[in-house]
């Protein structure tokens, strides 16, 4: 892979993900579109002579090259949609952006992952919760990556009650590398670095605008196995990201709280909906998620044998090798679509050779 024509794939005007994508799959490669006659570009469904002018102006290209310089100068990884390396959760969805630039050290692919969103606005009730959550995870699960936004309130109070329990951190920004928003969070940011890192997918030179806040938020509830919304008011960026984990098939849970306080009524409401599982405490959310940890192993059947189509037999040895799983990983780990796989596992639950836990994960019987 050219990283170069990559970057530049990313950076085309009125070229987006789908596009890319369509691209990609009519010329197999980044460097392969760059190179392409103008005509053939034409003929690609949604590109028309309009982009594929823009797709040919040599700006796209030095634009690239500079972006290409500052990654290196500043030891930036890209992080490109087939890499090993790429989140293969946020890969799963429609809208995953091609490209992604991070720094730090955390493992994008941690078994444990958690998104914690919330107000801008929070109270002392928001944050001892967080700060409540992040010790009760850390105590169990201390490999859990925590996800958020940087942002005033609940965000950077996620992150810094991460780092003060020695968990690892992930900040997603809503803007390039080369500066941060808001100023105010640059310590913390600096310490993440070694105990998390910074993702976005936007290059440098990019501002803050307030339309890549929501543009961000799908990241953010694409890294995890679960969104977790702390505080709200009726409306607010962190209900929007909760929206887009439940598009994507993922978990999603809500701190309740009293029905007057103004930050607790998004919450409130999510959990009225059955849109989100209420939680309280980080009991709560790892027995929802089913992560807990079991104490004893499995016994292995060597006298019942099953006479298995392959699909069902690599389901059920992907369980073997690591149970329980959650839905999400085991359609990675076996290849399978999800509504073949969810077939799957409802038979093999009828059959009494796996139970269903909540959170969408599921174990051998």
């Amino acid at each position: 892979m050219n990283l170069l024509y990559s970057i530049a794939l990313t950076m085309i005007n009125g070229v987006g993900g789908i596009l890319a994508r369509q691209l990609l799959n009519a010329f197999d490669s980044a460097e392969a579109i760059f190179k392409e006659k103008k005509q053939r570009l034409e003929r690609v469904p949604g590109i028309g002579e309009l982009l594929a002018t823009e797709i040919q102006r040599p700006e796209v290209l030095r634009r690239a090259e500079q972006e290409l310089v500052f990654i290196e100068k500043n030891q930036i990884r890209c992080l490109y949609i087939e890499d090993e390396e790429y989140p293969a959760r946020l890969r799963e969805c429609p809208d995953a952006p091609l490209l992604l630039y991070y720094k730090g050290t955390a493992d994008l692919n941690a078994q444990h992952i958690l998104s914690i969103v919330g107000t801008r606005h929070a109270t002392r009730y928001g944050q001892d919760t967080v700060a409540q959550l992040a010790e009760g995870l850390a105590d169990t699960f201390p490999d859990a990556l925590i996800i958020s936004g940087l942002a005033y309130g609940i965000d950077v109070c996620a992150h810094r009650s991460a780092l003060r329990n020695r968990l690892q951190t992930i900040g997603v920004l809503a803007h390039g590398l080369d500066r941060l928003y808001p100023p105010a969070h640059r310590q913390t940011a600096i310490e993440m670095l070694s105990q998390g890192g910074l993702l976005t997918d936007f290059p440098s030179q990019t501002n803050p605008d307030r339309p890549n806040f929501l543009k961000r938020n799908r990241i953010i509830a694409g890294l995890s196995d679960a969104t977790l919304v702390v505080e709200s008011a009726r409306k607010g960026g962190s209900l929007v990201t909760a929206a887009i984990a439940l598009s994507y098939n993922r978990e999603v849970f809500a701190v309740p709280g009293r029905s007057i306080d103004m930050y607790s009524v998004g919450c409130n409401e999510l959990i009225r909906r059955q849109q989100a599982g209420l939680v309280s405490s980080a009991a709560d959310l790892i027995e929802a998620l089913g992560w807990q940890i079991g104490s004893a192993p499995q016994a292995q059947q060597t006298e019942l044998s099953f006479n298995d189509p392959p699909e069902t037999a690599r389901l059920v040895a992907c369980l073997r090798a690591q149970s329980p799983q959650h839905m999400n990983l085991l359609a990675k780990q076996t290849g399978l679509e999800i509504a073949q796989l969810t077939n799957l596992l409802f038979e093999l639950e009828m059959d009494g050779r796996i139970r269903s836990l909540p959170g969408n994960m599921y174990a051998l019987s």
